[in-house]
């Protein structure tokens, strides 16, 4: 399973991105898909979760402004993200977890990063 990420770039205060990921590969089912995000010098960050089809989590500064959504049979989920902060500048990552068809243990595959950069 691979993951491909695009939509990143720069933005003023107060606009807006729109980041999606896609995963390619065949023969395995998605538990979950999420972002995560890491600014510099800063540990990796939970920003949004997508799991079970319907369920959506979000770190706290983020509920409100950033939408996760996700398409499951195309294997690909989004993150709309509205009134961009400065402090929202990080690189920020897919993730997926999945299992091969059948099986009961649970991978975990990185996409590759797309920087998002706001500017005051």
């Amino acid at each position: 399973v691979q993951l491909q990420a695009f939509g990143g770039g720069l933005v003023q205060a107060g606009g807006s991105l729109r980041l999606s990921c896609a995963a390619s590969g065949s023969g395995f089912s998605i538990d979950a898909m999420n972002w995560y995000r890491q600014a510099p010098g800063s540990q990796r960050e939970l920003v949004a979760e997508s799991s079970g089809g319907d369920t959506r989590k979000y770190a706290t500064s983020m509920q409100g402004r950033f939408t996760i959504s996700s398409d499951y049979a195309k294997k690909m989920v989004f993150l709309r993200m509205n009134d961009l902060k400065p402090e929202d500048t990080a690189v920020y990552f897919c993730n997926v977890r999945w299992r091969y068809w059948g099986r009961t243990y649970v991978r975990e595959t990185w996409g590759q990063g797309t920087q998002v950069t706001v500017s005051s």
